[in-house]
């Protein structure tokens, strides 16, 4: 903040150096791949899709329902495990070089915001105009908000899919206000992102930065300050002591730093691990005769005079739970049947009881297609000798990606109940691979499904009440 409490505006200087241009080359290519990956397909699936609303997700090519609770678990623990191995081994580097609040503010909005007001102080005059409306700042508005709608409808391209997003956008808001309201507001929280809240996204909002005290260690590579070497520090090259550190205090690493901290500090919970202050280290370093490195990726221990320990228990156990986690969502991934089938009992009797005596249960068959493509299963039931078994679709139809209930009856008389209940088999099968029985106990006046050994694969006692 200013000395009257106004909101200091951090403006940071570029810095041009090896590492700057190694971000941009990195910043570019993310950017080009997250406004693809909506037009992409994969085995005639958008590349990702997440369908909240139908809760199905699509992540290369495949489909994932909201009831593969497993796959979703093991999914999760593995991205928590990436984040937990990469902090480790390589400090901040998401937020440094693949955080999307980095890429686009460092690499696409603070350009243009460079480029339309006159360059870094330009912006610096504006602001001390204290004048909102300048025609240079309110042009940078105008660009951003244009750039904001593109981030905005492309973020939601993940969410609803490029069709429906093309429809939204070319009929009248009238025809669709929710979805019109939906992009309204996420655009308006990017332009807000950006052009108003933007390094404090990073030092108030993010937690990531508060999870390093625990991800890191003194091991873990970290952008820092050699004190060893810069301190004591003395002002400018001129009547320099022989003790003298080779940090000349000439606050280059503070003006390019976009979140306004002074690196030289220590390591602080604001630090992105950008690199900006290394390459404008670097520079001056270059210009006074002094070798770079004086703010270099190192670790804690090292600046300590300490050696280098690549091995140590976190970097052995986060990469091998890592890889246990991910052959188990590999696994379960390849052997995932292309249907699932669920039996479920009638919604308001356990059964019921015609006047000639005859027991009729309702078995419901939930089936959602998993297979790629639309499909008819045929079902069958073994098992009701003697009795009548009733489906009213047969085979059933089911379209890919959906879930679909069928209802069918069995009809057998009194006496098959006489030993607690009456154990039938459903087949289940699409004709294209995917053949499947499942065992299932039906219920009678001799007993309602407590008496005898539970059968594998029968329908919970919550599901038959259900």
């Amino acid at each position: 903040m200013n000395e009257d409490g106004s909101r200091r505006w951090i403006r940071p200087k570029p810095s041009d150096g090896p590492w700057q241009r190694r971000r941009r080359i990195v910043a570019y290519a993310l950017m080009v791949i997250y406004l693809a990956i909506p037009h992409i397909r994969m085995n005639g699936k958008p590349l990702i899709l997440l369908d909240a609303p139908r809760r199905e997700f699509t992540f290369f090519g495949h489909t994932f329902l909201s009831t593969d609770t497993l796959l979703f678990m093991l999914l999760l623990g593995a991205l928590a495990l990436t984040i937990f191995t990469f902090t480790a081994l390589f400090g901040r580097v998401w937020c440094g070089w693949g955080c999307p609040q980095t890429v686009w503010m460092e690499f696409l909005y603070r350009p243009i915001e460079r480029w339309v007001e006159g360059g870094r102080m330009g912006s610096i005059n504006i602001d001390k105009t204290r004048n909102h409306f300048h025609p240079r700042r309110v042009a940078k508005h105008a660009i951003y908000f244009v750039l904001s709608l593109i981030l905005a409808h492309t973020f939601l391209a993940y969410f609803v899919g490029v069709d429906a997003l093309k429809v939204w956008v070319t009929q009248s808001p009238v025809e669709h206000p929710s979805s019109f309201a939906v992009m309204a507001v996420t655009t308006i929280l990017v332009f807000l992102d950006f052009a108003y809240f933007r390094e404090q996204t990073c030092t108030i909002a993010c937690p990531y930065g508060r999870w390093q005290s625990v991800l890191l260690d003194k091991s873990s590579l970290v952008v820092a300050y050699d004190r060893n070497r810069g301190e004591p520090r003395t002002k400018g090259t001129k009547d320099r002591a022989s003790d003298a550190g080779d940090c000349i205090d000439c606050v280059a690493c503070v003006a390019t730093c976009p979140t306004g901290i002074d690196i030289r500090d220590g390591l602080q919970m604001e630090c992105i691990h950008c690199t900006q202050c290394a390459d404008a280290c670097d520079a001056i370093m270059d210009a006074i005769g002094k070798p770079r490195g004086l703010i270099r990726y190192t670790s804690m221990e090292i600046l300590a005079g300490e050696r280098k320990h690549l091995l140590r228990p976190r970097t052995v156990v986060y990469p091998a739970l890592l890889a246990v986690v991910v052959g188990l969502f590999v696994w379960q991934l390849g052997t995932k049947e292309a249907a699932d089938i669920v039996l479920l009992r009638s919604t308001e009797t356990p059964y019921t009881e015609s006047p000639d005596g005859a027991i009729q249960n309702q078995v419901r068959v939930k089936i959602t297609n998993r297979a790629g493509d639309d499909r008819s299963y045929s079902i069958d039931v073994t098992g009701a000798e003697g009795g009548n078994v009733i489906i009213p679709v047969n085979p059933f139809p089911v379209a890919n990606g959906k879930s679909e209930t069928l209802s069918l009856f069995v009809v057998l008389p009194r006496s098959a109940f006489a030993a607690g209940g009456h154990a039938i088999t459903v087949r289940i099968s699409d004709g294209q691979g995917f053949a499947q029985a499942y065992p299932y106990r039906l219920l009678g006046p001799e007993g309602t499904g407590d008496g005898g050994e539970a059968i594998p694969g029968d329908a919970s006692d919550k599901e038959r009440n259900r």
